[in-house]
């Protein structure tokens, strides 16, 4: 079930973060879910799978997830338990890999230079607000539309159309 109201440890990357630094290529023929989350953000943090927990958030600089159309970047994320990724813009076709697989991937122009690696941050999905521990708001999202939310609340697109199929 999607959270709201997102809560995690802020893991930090810059801009252009590819599908390869996401999920390197050399990695595709993996099937088992847990051994491709083993592989999460190798191309650039090679201790990132480990030090990740449940609900980390991972926020990055402009274009994060540009490159190639592998759903495996997504997906590495969602299995590593990531909670959300922040950036001021997505590549086009890893945003809709990302929300079609339940990863919330949310829109801020300016949470980089507000946070740093290690600081837990809450995120409400519904307000758009971005708080720090202590409440103090740091920055906002840009609005979640209602299909995109809708997708994020079913766990994704295939369990969303699998619910209107029955």
């Amino acid at each position: 079930m999607f959270e709201k109201t997102l809560c995690g440890r802020v893991f930090l990357f810059g801009k252009n973060v590819d599908t390869d630094q996401i999920y390197p290529g050399r990695f595709v023929e993996l099937t088992d879910i847990d051994d491709v989350a083993k592989h999460a953000m190798e191309g650039a943090d090679p201790e990132f799978a480990a030090a990740c927990g449940k609900g980390d958030i991972l926020v990055a600089g402009g274009n994060f997830g540009c490159g190639s159309s592998r759903e495996h970047a997504a997906d590495t994320l969602k299995a590593v338990g990531v909670g959300a990724v922040v950036a001021p813009s997505f590549g086009r076709i890893f945003y809709r890999n990302g929300i079609n697989l339940g990863l919330p991937l949310l829109v801020c122009p300016d949470l980089h230079s507000r946070v740093t690696a290690g600081e837990r941050i809450s995120i409400d999905v519904k307000s758009g607000e971005i708080r720090d521990e202590s409440g103090q708001l740091l920055s906002r999202i840009q609005p979640v539309t209602g299909y995109m939310m809708h997708i994020l609340e079913s766990g994704g697109i295939k369990p969303l159309l699998r619910g209107q199929f029955q």
